[in-house]
């Protein structure tokens, strides 16, 4: 039952005032006090945090929480794309020619998605992959190459569920919910790191201080929910060919070679 009430907390809401509310919530020192029930329903590791439970105090900063600073190895062949966020490997596949990819029976056009045909026109027949963050999952992103933000532009304004069920049932959420896009330059070649939002929350934050970014240097922040669509260029990379689709995978653990 827990679980359940948890989960709706999390992912399932879509109406701004209950979202209000649970943000006002989980922000307060109130909820300091399910911290430790929620940690324990949800399985969270404790041994890689930054800082002890005891210490937070509130239920927002819990969600955000850092990790201690070799938790996570990022891979270190100069060629690899590493995963920007640990999270399950909900989908992956081939851009088509118009522009689109299909996922739980419904076409995503990347026109819409990030913002402009222009943009859009850039990965065509490219690669794109799709990570989906769960309320156990550290909720922090990081660059999944080294390169340079080109460009970096805020969508939407309503947020749904990304969750299975969301994705299945919903209108399109990846590429209507808000969302942040950012592109950077990798050697030429584009890749583009979508943040979509999975409350009306909204809570994207930008972390990184400059635009010059080393493969697996933090770049943000979600607070409730969230999932990261990756697209690269056609010609960018090559998945390594024994990623499964419902996989999991953890920050800097390589998913593929840059060409």
């Amino acid at each position: 039952m827990k679980k359940t009430l948890y989960r709706a907390f999390v992912e399932l809401t879509g109406g701004p005032v209950i979202s209000k509310i649970m943000k006002g919530f989980a922000t307060s020192k109130v909820s300091k006090f399910i911290i430790p029930s929620f940690a324990k329903t949800f399985h969270i590791n404790q041994s890689e945090m930054e800082k002890e439970l005891h210490e937070f105090e509130t239920l927002h900063q819990f969600f955000i929480r850092g990790l201690k600073k070799d938790a996570r190895q990022i891979h270190t062949e100069e060629n690899s794309l590493v995963s920007p966020v640990d999270g399950v490997l909900a989908h992956f596949g081939t851009i088509t020619e118009n522009n689109s990819f299909h996922v739980k029976g419904q076409d995503y056009s990347l026109d819409e998605m990030v913002g402009t045909k222009e943009r859009a026109e850039k990965y065509k027949n490219g690669t794109y992959i799709i990570l989906y963050l769960s309320p156990r999952h550290y909720h922090r992103i990081h660059s999944p190459v080294t390169g340079t933000v080109t460009d970096q532009k805020t969508y939407g304004k309503k947020s749904y569920p990304v969750n299975e069920a969301g994705l299945k049932y919903g209108v399109r959420p990846l590429s209507k919910n808000y969302r942040v896009v950012t592109e950077i330059d990798c050697k030429g070649k584009k890749v583009a790191v979508v943040k979509v939002g999975a409350l009306n929350i909204n809570t994207i934050e930008t972390t990184h201080q400059t635009n010059e970014l080393n493969k697996g240097d933090e770049v943000g922040y979600f607070s409730f929910g969230s999932t990261v669509v990756l697209l690269l260029e056609k010609g960018t990379c090559e998945l390594l060919p024994n990623l499964k689709q419902n996989s999991e995978v953890t920050v800097g653990q390589k998913i593929g070679t840059l060409l």
